[in-house]
């Protein structure tokens, strides 16, 4: 009897995790459907610019033959759950398998925190490169308020910004990236992202680039089709 119980818990176990799967499927595609109707806000036909890759932050092998660009703020909800349910899909699917690199590009709009905390983000890859970034890249989409009255005050401020870098930086550390912070090095490095955004169309996040094309799908397996598309014509390049 102890065995057969045992069987039975283990097969709740498989269900419940099969369950979580299809939840977290779900959920992905919807951000994948927001992000859709996102980008057809407006109507805007707008060329095409090819995007600088150069002195960006990006996760995956670096001979990736896609590059799949986010243009996100950090104070946009919509921009956190994707961060939170979609990011490790594109993960899984794409980055780990070495089909893509994957890319984040600011585009901060809602106020003023969110240039704020895209320059303090630029001066974290400047002064500590690539793997810090994301470390408060995550984190910073970890501490945005469940509250979304939060994005008209001021939340994210210089003094919650080199906070939450001490979690994960050493004193010298934080003090270089909060000095390169007060230059206008940082500030031409988001508005850089800014600009690329603004030629590209950008009017929402988050707004999803793969080669330069932008993603217009809908569901998880439009963004498969376009990733496994750009990777054959990159192939016969």
């Amino acid at each position: 009897m102890a065995k057969n119980k045992k069987n039975v818990k283990k097969k709740e176990t498989n269900s419940s995790s099969k369950f979580m799967f299809w939840v977290i499927g779900l959920i992905a595609v919807g951000i994948i459907g927001l992000i859709f109707l996102n980008n057809n806000a407006k109507s805007d036909d707008v060329e095409a610019e090819k995007i600088d890759y150069s002195n960006q932050p990006f996760l995956g092998e670096e001979n990736a033959p896609v590059s799949i660009v986010e243009f996100g703020d950090y104070k946009c909800p919509n921009c956190k759950n994707f961060a939170d349910t979609t990011v490790p899909i594109i993960m899984k699917e794409f980055v780990e398998t070495g089909k893509a690199k994957f890319y984040y590009f600011h585009y901060p709009f809602i106020n003023v925190d969110s240039e704020r905390t895209a320059k303090f983000s630029e001066a974290v890859y400047h002064e500590l490169g690539n793997d810090k970034f994301w470390e408060f890249h995550e984190l910073i989409f970890d501490k945005q308020p469940e509250d979304t009255r939060y994005e008209t005050v001021d939340v994210f401020t210089d003094d919650f910004l080199t906070e939450t870098l001490k979690e994960i930086a050493s004193d010298e550390e934080v003090k270089k990236v909060v000095e390169y912070f007060d230059t206008n090095d940082a500030e031409d490095a988001w508005k850089k992202d800014n600009s690329t955004a603004e030629k590209l169309g950008v009017n929402g996040t988050p707004t999803i680039f793969v080669n330069g094309q932008r993603f217009d799908g809908q569901t998880l397996d439009d963004l498969n089709k376009m990733v496994e598309d750009a990777a054959a014509e990159a192939k016969d390049e």
